[in-house]
């Protein structure tokens, strides 16, 4: 299955979270943070959000760096993804 994003909103998938401290000790899943790098999966067409003129900014295939607790998270054949909107992009990291 695809997904195609509305409006202003993007798909991401998250990089793996760090399982090892930097003090050498293993974190259980639920002790890891959430990442707040991802990939760019899929981008909205942006257009008049509520009034406001969006623009899409990023694109498939961008790193990016967004809010720590932001977006709606899905699970899509196996795959986990996040969909966000693009003004919870904090940066694109190049």
């Amino acid at each position: 299955m695809k997904l195609r994003p509305l409006g202003d909103k993007v798909v991401l998938r998250f990089t793996q979270a760090e399982e090892i401290s930097k003090g050498g000790l293993y974190l259980a899943a639920s002790a890891q943070e959430k990442p707040q790098y991802a990939v760019v999966v899929a981008v909205g067409p942006g257009g008049m959000v509520d009034g406001k003129e969006i623009k899409m900014d990023v694109k498939v295939g961008d790193k990016v760096i967004l809010s720590k607790y932001s977006g709606t998270e899905v699970k899509i054949d196996g795959e986990e993804y996040t969909i966000v909107k693009v003004s919870d992009i904090l940066a694109v990291a190049e």
